[in-house]
């Protein structure tokens, strides 16, 4: 119950009640009213603002919970990559090699995997960095393991085909040692002996006496046999398969045709000295994917370590070659 106001009249010098319209009533609740919904807005306003509630206290948690996760994922991946590495770089250079295949270039293993909109649903965040990052990272790791998977199952058929391509690589001289009459002429340039004059001589040159055997130097299949070939006369080339092919030339004749599957020692020819030859001896070439190289380092299984060395020695003093 409100207590009831009185004010002295200082006229009539006596005390009269004080009454307050109705109209001021309401105003006066009213404006309480507004003050204290200023008062609670500020307050709530300030309250929203400097301090959390429980339930953002817990998802602030979560949230640092999940960043952290993140930078220790970003590092593992970092790790996995660095063994990745290794690995690619052990299957280019040891298994790859050993087996003859090509290696994968970086460009390939290493090309992206798509544009900026491929991670755009993860942009707009505090930490849309660290999340495109990491998921970027997954995505090449995961590109990277894909690649060299199918290096490894290109590897495992090598593996498996390992016997045929060991007997298909060229790997003994077409004349044994006890057969030659002089040190083997060498790979490189040398001095014509017709035309006296430098040229690149591609193979080396094997002299025997006239219809010494010559043999395959590996399997295959005979790709030409004939004296069509200007400067080797009767000459065979047999295709190794595995980007192999040896030539034969200036054979006094040869006993294989075209078609024809041979064997690693098997006879193919006799030394002779057709085409443009200064004397009876069978030019060797090796090539592989096309290219001349240097057969010297495909006498591996008919050589020791010392005879092998002393072949290097002797072919790389030659100053001439007999065609």
């Amino acid at each position: 119950m409100s207590k009831i106001k009185y004010k002295f009249n200082t006229k009539s010098l006596t005390y009269e009640k004080v009454t307050i319209p109705l109209r001021k009533r309401i105003w006066q609740v009213l404006s309480y009213l507004a003050t204290g919904l200023v008062f609670a807005t500020i307050t709530i306003i300030l309250a929203f603002k400097y301090l959390s509630s429980p339930k953002e206290k817990q998802l602030q948690r979560e949230i640092t919970e999940l960043t952290l996760q993140y930078e220790i994922l970003n590092n593992r991946m970092t790790e996995v990559t660095e063994v990745l590495d290794d690995i690619q770089e052990r299957d280019n250079n040891v298994y790859r090699t050993i087996f003859e295949a090509e290696p994968i270039p970086g460009s390939i293993r290493k090309a992206g995997t798509g544009g900026v909109d491929r991670y755009k649903a993860l942009q707009g965040f505090n930490n849309s960095g660290l999340m495109v990052e990491a998921t970027k990272s997954l995505d090449r790791i995961s590109k990277q393991l894909y690649i060299q998977s199918k290096s490894f199952d290109e590897v495992a058929k090598l593996v498996k085909s390992k016997a045929k391509l060991l007997s298909s690589i060229p790997a003994i001289q077409p004349i044994p040692n006890d057969e030659l009459r002089h040190q083997p002429g060498g790979f490189g340039w040398r001095t014509h002996p017709i035309y006296k004059t430098p040229e690149f001589h591609p193979g080396m040159d094997f002299a025997a006496a006239e219809g010494t055997e010559i043999h395959a130097t590996g399997d295959g299949i005979v790709i030409r046999a004939d004296d069509m070939a200007q400067g080797y006369g009767n000459h065979v080339v047999i295709n190794h398969g595995y980007g192999y092919e040896t030539l034969y030339g200036h054979m006094v004749r040869f006993v294989v045709h075209v078609g024809q599957q041979v064997k690693r020692g098997q006879l193919i020819g006799y030394v002779g000295s057709t085409g443009l030859s200064t004397a009876p001896h069978v030019h060797y070439e090796v090539h592989k994917n096309g290219d001349v190289v240097n057969p010297i380092n495909f006498y591996y299984n008919d050589l020791t370590p010392e005879q092998y060395q002393k072949l290097i020695e002797m072919s790389a003093q030659s100053s001439q070659s007999f065609d």
